[in-house]
C-alpha cells in the first residue's frame, strides 16, 4: 500500500472517531405553533372617534405562554399593533368599525419577533361586536335608543300641548304637541351619529398567531428583569352606549 493511501485512510478513521465522541449539543429551540391564542390587555384606548388608519395600538400579554414546561412568553410582554381601517358611524345608518393587525411581540428582556396576527376574541364585558371572519370590530346598534328618543320627545310634546290647550281643545293641543315632539326627536336622531366603536384601556382581547414563532433557549432568560408594573390597568370596557341615550341634546 502506498504511503499516501495509508495516510488518507488514517485521516478518515480519525474523523469518524472524532464524530463518534463529539458531545451532543445542548441547544434547544421552543416553538409556539400557528393558531396559538394569546390574551392581551389594551395599554391605550382605540375609538373610531379619534383613531384613524395607520395609528399604533399598544398591548401587553396578561397570561404566560409555555412550551414543554418552559415559559416562552411571560405575562407583561409587549405587543405592537396597527389600525388598518377605521370608519365612524353614520348619522342615518351604519355602525362604527375598525380593524386591528398585530405586528410584533417583545419579550420583557427585549427579544423581539415580527409576525402578523389578528383579533380572535373580545372581553365579555365589551359591547362591541367582532366579525371573526373579517377581523372587524363594530359598535353596537342603537335602533332601540333612537326609538326611545322619539317616544320620549313625543310624550313631552303631548304634555306641553295638552297644557297649552286647557280651556280650549286639550285633545287637539296634545295631538299637535305629540306630533311636534316626535318630529323634533326624529330630526335629532337624523343629525346625531350612532355609537362609536371603542376598545377602552384595560379591555382584554385575544390574539391568534398566523405563523410559528421560534425561540432559542438562550433568548428566554428572564432572571434579571426589574419588577413589572403593568401599564395596561385601566377602566376596562366602557358602559353600553344604549344606556347613554339621554346624552342626546336637541334644540
Amino acid at each position: 500500500m502506498h504511503l499516501s493511501a495509508f495516510l488518507a485512510m488514517a485521516a478518515m478513521a480519525g474523523a469518524l472517531a472524532a464524530q463518534e465522541v463529539a458531545p451532543e449539543s445542548d441547544h434547544k429551540t421552543f416553538l409556539i405553533e400557528t393558531g396559538t391564542r394569546i390574551p392581551l390587555s389594551m395599554v391605550n384606548s382605540v375609538s373610531t372617534k379619534t383613531t384613524g388608519e395607520g395609528d399604533r395600538v399598544y398591548l401587553e400579554t396578561t397570561f404566560p405562554i409555555a412550551v414543554n414546561g418552559k415559559i416562552v412568553i411571560p405575562a407583561g410582554s409587549y405587543v405592537l399593533g396597527t389600525v388598518t381601517s377605521s370608519k365612524r358611524p353614520g348619522k342615518v345608518k351604519g355602525r362604527g368599525e375598525f380593524r386591528l393587525r398585530f405586528d410584533s411581540l417583545m419579550l420583557p428582556n427585549g427579544v423581539t419577533r415580527d409576525f402578523r396576527g389578528q383579533v380572535a376574541g373580545l372581553d365579555g364585558r365589551a359591547t362591541e361586536d367582532l366579525d371573526k371572519k373579517e377581523g372587524t370590530i363594530r359598535s353596537e346598534g342603537n335602533k332601540s335608543g333612537d326609538a326611545r328618543v322619539i317616544a320620549e320627545t313625543a310624550t313631552t310634546g303631548a304634555a306641553v300641548g295638552g297644557l297649552a290647550g286647557i280651556g280650549a281643545a286639550p285633545g287637539l293641543g296634545a295631538g299637535i304637541g305629540a306630533a311636534a315632539g316626535a318630529t323634533a326627536g326624529l330630526i335629532g336622531v337624523l343629525v346625531t351619529r350612532g355609537p362609536d366603536a371603542v376598545l377602552a384601556k384595560g379591555t382584554t382581547v385575544e390574539m391568534v398567531l398566523d405563523r410559528q414563532l421560534s425561540y432559542d433557549e438562550d433568548e428566554l432568560n428572564f432572571s434579571n428583569l426589574p419588577p413589572r408594573y403593568s401599564s395596561g390597568d385601566g377602566g376596562g370596557p366602557l358602559p353600553s352606549r344604549k344606556t347613554q341615550v339621554g346624552a342626546r341634546r336637541f334644540p
